[in-house]
C-alpha cells in the first residue's frame, strides 16, 4: 500500500486569496434529511495550498486531500478548471 491514502478530490469556488499561498474553497454538497426527506446543501470552507499564487476570487478549482501543511491546510490545489472572466 501506498504511503498517502485516497483523500478524495473536491471540486469548489475560490473565495479568498488573502493568505500568501493559501486559497479558501467553498465546497457544496446535497445530503438528504432523514425526517422530511428533503434535500439539503451543505457548504463547507476548505483551506487549500496554492504553491504559485496563480488562482482568483471566482475561479473553480480541483483540490485534492495531502499531508498537513499546516494547523487548518490539509489539502492542496490540483488544477484550475474554469477561470473567471473580469
Amino acid at each position: 500500500m501506498s504511503a498517502q491514502k485516497n483523500s478524495g478530490k473536491k471540486i469548489g469556488i475560490v473565495v479568498s486569496t488573502k493568505n500568501d499561498k493559501t486559497i479558501t474553497v467553498l465546497t457544496k454538497r446535497k445530503s438528504m434529511n432523514r425526517l422530511y426527506k428533503k434535500h439539503v446543501i451543505k457548504c463547507s470552507k476548505i483551506m487549500a495550498h496554492d504553491e504559485n499564487n496563480i488562482c482568483n476570487v471566482g475561479d473553480e478549482v480541483a483540490i485534492v486531500g495531502c499531508r498537513p501543511i499546516s494547523k487548518n491546510k490539509k489539502w492542496r490545489l490540483d488544477k484550475v478548471l474554469n477561470k473567471k472572466i473580469q
